[in-house]
């Protein structure tokens, strides 16, 4: 069941996004309104609505604008301004692609017709996530931008660096982190680190960053199996888990902590940690 602090947030955000369809709705904007980080938020959204906050904020502002186009005799150039499109032509093809024809024939059909809504695909993986006291993490890392699936790259420069320098044999386990929201920033402007766990007196090569990781309670999911369905659980943790949890995340970033090596481990064998932090508590079970 959700949460009354998570539906509230989750209606405050609502409401904003319908009082101001034309003003600043950016994620950081959103977040703000939500009291939570944007590192957290975008995936709280995305998880109890079934939509991102960019849909959600696309088809509130086309339902608007069909409102509009339906009960008033307002010009469509100045019906895409007031639901926040920079021109009827962008307006338009927004309004086609969800309503299935153009603002014109909308109008003169005069029917106040719902645009389609996507719902997520797929079952959740139910299975325990438990809250453990985890330590800092230092990360040697590459930074990566670009689409979170060319991740890779990053992680293969990482291990060339590696492998120069010798460091192998005192490497951990390796962390991604993933800071941005796909579905507000375009693809090619995404960031994230690639990175391999070390202790603190490992010196590191030159072009390799020194990333601090905080520690703390966390939120810990085994997801079993392949990465392309790791979105699923991301999904399971802050939608099915964590607005029943009474928890409150925290304000340091989510990541992945991956358990094997993808390189010599079957698909289905793959084992990696999504690592949410959490808020102090003065008393905690050791899980939920």
């Amino acid at each position: 069941m959700m949460s009354k602090t998570y539906e509230a947030r989750l209606m405050r955000v609502l409401d904003y996004i319908h009082a101001n369809p034309a003003g600043d709705l950016s994620l950081d904007t959103l977040a703000d309104v939500a009291a939570m980080s944007r590192f957290h938020w975008h995936r709280v959204f995305l998880a109890m609505t079934g939509e991102t906050c960019g849909e959600a904020i696309r088809r509130i502002r086309l339902h608007r604008g069909a409102v509009l186009l339906v009960q008033s005799t307002l010009p469509v150039a100045e019906i895409a301004v007031r639901v926040g499109y920079e021109t009827p032509q962008s307006f338009s093809r927004a309004f086609r692609a969800a309503y299935g024809r153009s603002p014109g024939d909308f109008r003169r059909r005069g029917v106040l017709d719902a645009a389609a809504r996507k719902r997520p695909k797929g079952e959740r993986d139910m299975a325990d996530v438990k809250i453990e006291d985890r330590p800092p993490l230092r990360l040697a890392a590459m930074p990566h931008k670009g689409p979170y699936y060319e991740i890779g790259n990053a992680f293969q420069k990482l291990a060339a660096a590696f492998a120069t320098h010798g460091l192998w044999p005192k490497a951990g386990p390796m962390v991604g982190i993933y800071y941005d929201d796909p579905s507000s920033v375009p693809a090619e402007d995404l960031t994230s680190h690639a990175g391999i766990t070390v202790a603190a007196d490992v010196v590191l090569p030159d072009g390799v960053e020194d990333i601090a990781v905080a520690g703390g309670r966390m939120a810990v999911y085994l997801h079993k199996g392949p990465y392309a369905n790791l979105p699923l659980a991301w999904s399971h943790v802050y939608g099915d888990w964590l607005p029943g949890s009474g928890e409150e995340v925290g304000d340091s970033v989510p990541y992945e902590y991956y358990l094997n090596d993808p390189s010599n481990t079957a698909p289905d064998d793959l084992r990696t940690e999504i690592c949410v932090p959490l808020k102090p508590q003065a008393s905690s079970s050791a899980s939920q």
